[in-house]
């Protein structure tokens, strides 16, 4: 039987990528936006959906074509398949967040403001200052939030997937 908490297909890895892009990038971008202005205000929740959107699509391109195939070479080499599900875990969260980090440090400040009409080249000049600030904080949102919250709802659809199977073949409705 596969691990309950991850995906079991490429619609569950979809769905599991998305949540985990979806929470990441949304307080990224916020988390981005404040620190550039020098400070954080509830509204910016609201106007930071337009670069949040783009933002989570470049994410998600990222994540499939680029870095989840880092992290998978990296996880295939340097883990064990002996080792525990939380050893991959963090593994996987660690060059994932590593990667991404570096990458959308450079190229997130471009995207956010061509998405609000006035690119500015400025933050993306102060990437060897940025880097740092998004890795720590992105580790962070990526530990705490999103990785729990991804790997919860596969628990929840796996578990009411089985459970409908147990109940006499229910599992096709």
């Amino acid at each position: 039987m596969e691990d309950a908490r991850f995906p079991w297909n490429n619609r569950e890895g979809l769905l599991y990528g998305g949540i985990i892009a979806g929470i990441t990038a949304h307080l990224m971008a916020l988390f981005n936006m404040s620190r550039s202005i020098g400070d954080f205000r509830p509204e910016y929740i609201i106007q930071v959906i337009p670069t949040y959107v783009v933002v989570w699509v470049v994410v998600m391109l990222l994540m499939t074509f680029v870095v989840g195939r880092i992290a998978d070479w990296f996880i295939g080499r340097y883990v064990d398949p002996s080792d525990s599900a939380n050893v991959r875990i963090l593994a996987n969260i660690v060059v994932c967040v590593t990667f991404m980090s570096m990458i959308m440090s450079a190229i997130g400040p471009i995207v956010g403001t061509a998405v609000e009409g006035h690119l500015s080249l400025e933050q993306t000049y102060r990437w060897i200052y940025n880097w740092p600030y998004n890795f720590c904080t992105a580790f962070w949102i990526e530990m705490v939030l999103a990785q729990p919250a991804a790997r919860l709802v596969m628990r929840m659809m796996h578990t009411r997937a089985l459970g409908r199977t147990c109940d006499g073949g229910a599992a096709d409705e």
